[in-house]
């Protein structure tokens, strides 16, 4: 009896660390994102540096390689995006005239005949404002910043993130296997078994997720290429792949890749036809990616029901906003592996069983 009365204590005892873990990440949440950022990077690249140092290049050599290959990657994506924002804005600048005459010709008489207005706007004042305005767009941009103080402050607290980020992650990669080694030799002997028990299920239910998620953006940015150039669209292969990247970020690939694709419709096409095509590939794709792709291929993997997926993506987001959404689906697996051996306690417990 006195066993299971120590049992039960201990139990309340991982109840108190829950609570005040909870308290402590609520009290520090302002500053915590670059350091979680930077220790899920790193969680999902340890794997490659350990490989590295399995093969006599040391860890801080391997952290060095890991990191420029990341910068490489995100210097390409860069380039594939950087050069199609270009291209429509030069489009887009082009048909600046064509936009004013339609505006002139059919949507104002539109709103007057509709609300019983009168708008007469000098569209050649009106292009010549635009014209101006967009050259003298740095300008005006360097006499507004320095007025937007909570604005510039919220944009410095950001870039300083964005630096922590990597250097954060250096550390956590480079010294990976200290620090669990360390987080190990805290642990009460009476629970290592058990906190090493769940540690490696929640490992393996990550790998499984992560590995559900490649898969998605494979999918995705395959539906997306191929739907945008059944479409007839020009940049089907950029819009397509940067979509289906984002697409690790509920909703981010389907928004930014609609943005992308509708602007560049508009500058391809004549009429609203050549819209619906590309509107009904992100809107398809959109219903596959959370659907079925999503579901089945990371749902399955973490052993989340599809109903389980969709409800943690929008419980988190409502809880959490964006990044609740982002961390929805490997925080619900996680969970879902630790509520899973709570309740096989639970089923021996003195409280079930009395």
């Amino acid at each position: 009896m006195n066993t299971e009365h120590s049992d039960e204590l201990h139990y309340f005892w991982w109840l108190a660390l829950a609570c005040v873990s909870g308290g402590v990440l609520y009290l520090l949440s302002p500053i915590l994102t670059p350091f979680l950022l930077a220790a899920v990077i790193a969680y999902i690249c340890n794997p490659m540096v350990t490989r590295m140092a399995g093969r006599n290049i040391s860890r801080t050599a391997g952290t060095i390689l890991v990191m420029l290959l990341l910068l490489g990657m995100f210097a390409a994506l860069i380039l594939i995006m950087v050069p199609l924002f270009e291209e429509e804005a030069r489009r887009m600048l082009n048909k600046m005239p064509v936009y004013l005459e339609v505006l002139r010709t059919n949507v104002i008489p539109w709103l007057e005949a509709r609300f019983n207005i009168s708008l007469q706007p000098d569209m050649n004042v009106l292009k010549q404002a635009i014209s101006e305005h967009w050259q003298s767009a740095g300008g005006v941009a360097a006499k507004v910043l320095p007025s937007l103080t909570s604005g510039g402050m919220a944009i410095v607290e950001f870039l300083v993130n964005m630096l922590l980020v990597p250097v954060v992650l250096f550390y956590l990669l480079r010294d990976w296997d200290m620090l669990i080694k360390l987080i190990d030799e805290m642990i009460p002997r009476y629970w290592h078994k058990q906190i090493s028990l769940l540690a490696r299920e929640t490992d393996q239910i990550l790998a499984e997720f992560l590995r559900g998620q490649l898969s998605v953006i494979v999918l995705m940015s395959i539906c997306y290429i191929t739907g945008l150039w059944l479409a007839g669209l020009e940049f089907a292969l950029p819009i397509g792949l940067v979509a289906g990247i984002l697409v690790f970020v509920p909703y981010l690939g389907m928004i930014v890749g609609l943005t992308l694709a509708t602007l560049a419709a508009v500058m391809q096409f004549q009429d609203w036809s050549g819209l619906i095509p590309v509107w009904i590939v992100f809107g398809s794709g959109q219903l596959l990616e959370g659907m079925l792709f999503t579901p089945w291929l990371v749902g399955d993997r973490i052993g989340l029901h599809p109903v389980m997926v969709i409800f943690a993506l929008m419980a988190f987001g409502q809880l959490f906003g964006f990044f609740g959404i982002l961390l929805a689906l490997p925080v619900s697996a996680v969970l879902l592996v630790w509520l899973r051996h709570l309740h096989q306690h639970y089923l021996v417990s003195n409280f079930y069983n009395s």
